[in-house]
């Protein structure tokens, strides 16, 4: 009789960050999704029976106009008062972010330090970065805003990160409250919230929420035409 626990599936998908190229270069694809809003979006996702892709709503917009799409960069960190290596993983991270990413901060419940700041949001900005998750805090809150740096945060504090927490990895995968998010995959955030597509149904969910979009816009004119609740219904429409 084997005593192994079996493990090597769910491995592959947990561990596994898949390498999937996109027909449609990246900018026009996060320029697309930026004229979109996240209901529509989430709405696809449900079709495809993926109902968790939402952040906490606890995790909101700096401002309420701000919106914001790119492909996740993630980092995780955790409580820890030594300060040995902390500024050299800094750089070493800073160097590789790109274009079109957002960054994606995991601060793993960490609530008396911020994990992103001004400095953070000038570097990012320099490299092409549109904008933060970050589940944890920030500060500097008057430069990020000077900046027109989209973020999305849980809490905003004067308390700096070195002594308080470090950064223990970047690109790999996290979870947020049960929401899995992978290097690569697809951030959409708005007023209502931030959520995750996979990188493997970027461009399907992406061409189903425009066609939602645009049957939306149809609705809403029967809707202002009066029509009655029986007959938008009747025409195929939602409420």
């Amino acid at each position: 009789m084997s005593y192994k626990m079996h493990t090597d599936k769910l491995r592959s998908l947990r561990d596994t960050v898949e390498q999937v190229e996109l027909a449609c270069p990246e900018e026009e694809i996060v320029e697309r999704y930026e004229k979109l809003y996240t209901g529509a979006v989430n709405d696809v996702l449900r079709e495809m029976c993926l109902t968790d892709q939402a952040l906490p709503p606890e995790i909101v917009p700096l401002r309420d106009e701000m919106v914001v799409a790119g492909f996740a960069f993630t980092i995780r960190s955790a409580a820890d008062p030594t300060l040995a290596g902390e500024l050299e993983l800094r750089v070493k991270m800073l160097d590789e972010l790109r274009p079109n990413m957002i960054c994606v901060w995991n601060a793993n419940g960490q609530d008396n330090a911020s994990h992103w700041g001004g400095v953070m949001t000038r570097a990012s900005r320099k490299r092409g970065v549109r904008g933060a998750i970050i589940d944890g805090g920030i500060r500097d809150t008057k430069d990020i805003l000077e900046q027109g740096f989209p973020i999305w945060y849980r809490y905003r504090t004067s308390n700096g990160s070195l002594s308080r927490c470090k950064i223990t990895d970047y690109q790999m995968p996290l979870v947020i409250e049960g929401v899995i998010i992978k290097p690569g995959d697809l951030i959409l955030a708005d007023i209502d919230g931030a959520l995750v597509v996979p990188r493997r149904l970027v461009e399907p969910v992406l061409e189903r929420a425009e066609t939602i979009e645009r049957n939306e816009g149809e609705i809403k004119g029967w809707v202002d035409a009066g029509l009655s609740a029986d007959d938008v219904h009747g025409r195929g429409g939602y409420f």
